[in-house]
C-alpha cells in the first residue's frame, strides 16, 4: 500500500467529494509515511483534496480519523439492532460478525492503522475505549430486547462476545502474511533486495485469504460456543446437560450406579 507522490508531498488534489472513509484512508497512509505526530490535519485535508473546514466537519480531530471505521460500524450496528430480531442473543453475535467482516474486507488499510495505533500510546487508549463501546452497545441492546433477563447476564454475554471477537480480529490483523507492499518496501530499504516477485505476492495473498477465511469460520464457531455457555435460554436439563448434550460446568453427571 503506497502513498501517491501527490498525497505524500501534500500537494492539493483536484477537487472532488470524498467520503469520510476515503479521507481517513489517505490520512492513515500519510501517518504511516510521515509519522502520526508530524502529520497535521491541514496535511491530510490538502492530500485528500478537501478544505480544512470540510475536514473538521467530517472529523473532530486526527484521532477521529484513525477510528472512522468504528464510527461507521457503530451507526450500522445501531440500525441493525433497531430492527426486529426473533433471537436477540443471535443478533448480538451477528453484529460482532459484521465488525469482523468489515475489517476483513479492508484488511490492508486496517493493518496499516494497527501499526500506527501500536506506535502511539494515546491511540492505544482510544482503541480500548472503542472495544468498550461495542460491549456496551451489545449489553444495552440485550437489556432492552430482553428486560426479563438479569442485567448481569446481558453484561456477561456482551463481554464474552466482544472478547472473543477481539481475539480473532487481532489474529486476523497480525496474521501470518503482512501486506506485500509493506514487506517488500521494508526489505528493499534494509538490504537493497530484489522487489517481491508477482508469484511470491500472489502466494502471500492466497495464504492470507485462506487464513482470513479460516479465522472467519473459527469466529463463528467460537461465538456459537459463547452462546452455549452464556445464553440463558439454553437451560440445562435436570441432569445438568444443555440441549446439545454438553455438560454444564460445575455440575457433574450423576452416577449410573
Amino acid at each position: 500500500m503506497s502513498v501517491s507522490a501527490t498525497e505524500a508531498s501534500g500537494q492539493p488534489r483536484p477537487a472532488r467529494t470524498r467520503s469520510r472513509v476515503e479521507v481517513a484512508d489517505i490520512a492513515v497512509r500519510l501517518f504511516r509515511t510521515n509519522g502520526y505526530e508530524a502529520t497535521t490535519a491541514t496535511d491530510v485535508a490538502r492530500a485528500a483534496g478537501v478544505s480544512r473546514s470540510t475536514f473538521f466537519r467530517q472529523f473532530r480531530s486526527k484521532e477521529d480519523v484513525i477510528f472512522a471505521d468504528h464510527d461507521e460500524l457503530a451507526v450500522q450496528i445501531a440500525a441493525y439492532f433497531a430492527a426486529q430480531h426473533d433471537d436477540p442473543w443471535l443478533a448480538v453475535r451477528d453484529a460482532a460478525t459484521m465488525v469482523f467482516e468489515r475489517f476483513r474486507e479492508r484488511l490492508d488499510n486496517v493493518r496499516v492503522r494497527d501499526l500506527i495505533v501500536r506506535d502511539t500510546p494515546a491511540l492505544r487508549d482510544r482503541e480500548t475505549i472503542m472495544a468498550i463501546r461495542y460491549e456496551r452497545m451489545f449489553a444495552a441492546y440485550l437489556r432492552s430486547a430482553r428486560p426479563d433477563v438479569p442485567q448481569l447476564t446481558a453484561i456477561r454475554y456482551a463481554a464474552a462476545i466482544t472478547a472473543t471477537h477481539n481475539y480473532e480480529l487481532r489474529r486476523l490483523i497480525r496474521g501470518p502474511v503482512p501486506s506485500s507492499s509493506e514487506t517488500g518496501a521494508a526489505s528493499n530499504a534494509a538490504s537493497n533486495a530484489e522487489p517481491v516477485s508477482v508469484s511470491d505476492a500472489d502466494m502471500d495473498a492466497a495464504r492470507d485469504a485462506e487464513h482470513a477465511a479460516h479465522l472467519a469460520e473459527e469466529l463463528a464457531a467460537e461465538l456459537r460456543e459463547v452462546g452455549r455457555l452464556f445464553h440463558p435460554d439454553a437451560a440445562p436439563d435436570q441432569a445438568g446437560q444443555h440441549a446439545d448434550g454438553h455438560q454444564r460446568a460445575g455440575r457433574p453427571q450423576p452416577s449410573s450406579s
